[in-house]
């Protein structure tokens, strides 16, 4: 019996958690449609800015590594 009960006990913390983290998500201030749109693409903006500035300093590298062999 102790061992069912240790059960019990674990699948009763389980659904308290789950409960709590629901009472949790309907406090959350959720932006609206226009601010997740303008948040996505200021990371897709600055992600391209990022990837070209990598990009490029690779290039550089490269092209330096290159010649410095050469």
């Amino acid at each position: 019996m102790p061992v069912r009960d240790e059960c019990i006990h674990n699948m009763n913390k389980v659904i308290q958690f789950f409960k709590e983290v629901k009472a949790e998500l309907w406090k959350v201030v959720w932006p609206s449609r226009r601010d997740a749109i303008r948040y996505t693409i200021t990371i897709l903006v600055f992600s391209l800015v990022v990837a070209a500035i990598l990009g490029a300093a690779d290039f550089g590298l490269l092209k330096g590594f290159e010649a410095l062999i050469n």
